[in-house]
């Protein structure tokens, strides 16, 4: 019995890992969309056709104004790994997060001196000329192996372990200075250095095997973003979506090319290194990336919300039409999915599996077509700017494709809600807890009371629409109240919750962190 309770136990808390490392992928990206929009800006109008077609294009001021955008756009893509490294322990840790920032930095820049030390001691550092090929790159000035993300990603696991195991650490009194936090980022510095000592003797074998998983979706043509997009819908469930996105944008995963002579790894690298560049965007990469969910985001989610809008019962309409249009914006401008597809996925998960597979084919169809749009979305932000303002975007082909997937979406989600009598917003039976706006939605006094109030929260912190928790008794979780107060889920797996809200999610937790203040300062 107590073995299957540790096992039980050992697995919530991979799980619970994985959730948070996930979450922290997000600092990054995050970043990374937002200048994403800046280079989709900058390059669109510095582009000879558009500046043929827009004469005022060629006054120098209004020139430098576009490449000025276009080279703070390039920050995220050039510093992106040690974004990552200073990311994870900044997720996820619960105490000295910039502590663990910092030492991830430090470590980061140890790392590539170490590697660019033992590079040099076995003679294979080659002239900038041979970089590329020989699969090294010039990281923040310091010649070493190209690993990408990856590097980042080892350099934060690392450091996040040393920020939890030493943060607290007493010296003798000679050298009590350097103890508590002024040790993470020395031991930091010194242990990932060590590494990077060993990273040029395995890093070949373990780049060959990514080398190869890339192959293997290349190869799998039109079925690999089908079933790259299955993979995503099933793995949101989870929350770890975002760990197979950043594989495919950012890794050999999904895909390899040469850019102005230096090799590119990931899908999204791939595609902002070519904007940048002004060449020819990569029809492979852009498989990837928002283009392939602009169908299902844009045409797809807000059918759904129509159907259940039609379906509900004439008087409830009025009482869900807020809550409907919020979603439908959210996920046509935003890309934002979660708050429309918790709208049916526990009551009726034959739609979650038909949308899923939606999802897969959408990605696949719009490749067929040769659709060319890039960035990380899939809402209508990306098709303007990294579609009409593009050239040969084809931003045309999402048009009849959006239609045709509004069509299916509408009918099938009407039908199959109406035969099953499935109980979507509007069709609830009296007694039933309802899913509305109302003027007390996201109330934190609400929230923090659902939840078995402060002393019942281990840790709390959100993603793009969830509140993650840990608590010490799911069982003084009332759901119904979270409900009321405007969740649109709530997923326990043991201690560690999740909790939809949508796009508001940030402020929720905000709300319930200051409620949290204010009972300590009572109490």
């Amino acid at each position: 019995m107590d073995n299957n309770a540790t096992k039980e136990s050992w697995k919530t808390r991979l799980y619970a890992f994985l959730q948070n490392l996930g979450k922290s992928f997000m600092f990054p990206i995050a970043t990374l969309s937002a200048m994403g929009i800046l280079v989709g800006i900058g390059s669109a109008f510095t582009v000879p056709s558009m500046v043929e077609r827009l004469p005022f294009l060629k006054i120098p001021i209004v020139s430098a104004i576009f490449n000025f955008m276009n080279t703070v756009g390039s920050f995220g893509f050039t510093y992106l790994p040690a974004m990552f490294a200073m990311a994870i322990p900044f997720g996820l840790a619960r105490r000295n997060k910039g502590v663990g920032a910092i030492a991830a930095f430090a470590g980061y820049i140890a790392l590539n001196l170490g590697i660019n030390f033992m590079l040099k001691m076995r003679h294979q550092l080659v002239s900038p000329a041979k970089m590329s090929a020989a699969g090294q790159a010039n990281v923040l000035g310091i010649q070493s192996l190209e690993m990408g993300v990856l590097g980042g990603i080892l350099v934060g696991l690392i450091t996040y372990y040393l920020l939890e195991k030493f943060q607290e650490i007493k010296l003798p009194d000679a050298f009590s200075f350097f103890g508590g936090i002024r040790f993470v980022p020395i031991i930091s510095v010194i242990l990932e250095s060590l590494i990077g000592l060993i990273i040029p003797f395995i890093w070949p074998t373990f780049q060959a095997g990514i080398v190869g998983l890339g192959h293997l979706i290349q190869r799998a043509g039109v079925f690999g973003p089908f079933l790259y997009g299955i993979a995503l819908s099933i793995l949101k469930l989870m929350g770890l979506h975002h760990i197979l996105l950043a594989m495919v944008r950012f890794t050999d995963a999904g895909g390899t090319a040469v850019v102005g002579g230096k090799t590119i790894n990931g899908a999204l690298n791939i595609f902002y290194a070519q904007l940048n560049a002004g060449v020819p965007i990569s029809h492979r990469a852009t498989a990837f990336l928002s283009q392939g969910f602009m169908p299902t985001f844009m045409f797809g989610l807000p059918a759904i919300c129509l159907a259940i809008y039609v379906t509900a019962r004439p008087e409830n309409r009025q009482r869900i039409k807020g809550l409907l249009v919020s979603a439908t914006l959210v996920a046509f401008v935003s890309g934002i999915s979660e708050p429309t597809e918790y709208l049916f996925l526990f009551i009726a998960p034959f739609l979650y599996v038909f949308h899923t597979i939606m999802q897969g084919l959408s990605l696949s169809v719009m490749m067929i077509l040769g659709a060319c749009m890039g960035n990380t979305d899939g809402g209508v932000l990306d098709w303007i700017l990294f579609g009409i303002l593009q050239p040969h975007s084809k931003w045309w082909i999402l048009i009849p494709v959006g239609a045709v997937w509004f069509a299916i979406y509408f009918f099938f989600f009407r039908w199959y809600i109406l035969k099953k009598n499935v109980k979507t917003p509007g069709r609830e039976d009296a007694g039933d807890v309802v899913m509305t706006q109302h003027a007390g939605i996201y109330d934190p006094k609400v929230i923090l009371e659902a939840l078995g109030g402060a002393d019942n929260i281990v840790s709390l912190d959100n993603c793009v629409t969830r509140l993650r928790l840990e608590v010490k008794d799911p069982n003084k979780l009332d759901e119904d109240k979270l409900k009321q107060s405007g969740a649109l889920a709530v997923m326990k797996a043991e201690k560690s919750v999740q909790i939809v809200y949508g796009a508001q999610v940030q402020s929720v937790k905000d709300g319930v962190e200051k409620e949290m203040g204010n009972s300590a300062i009572i109490g």
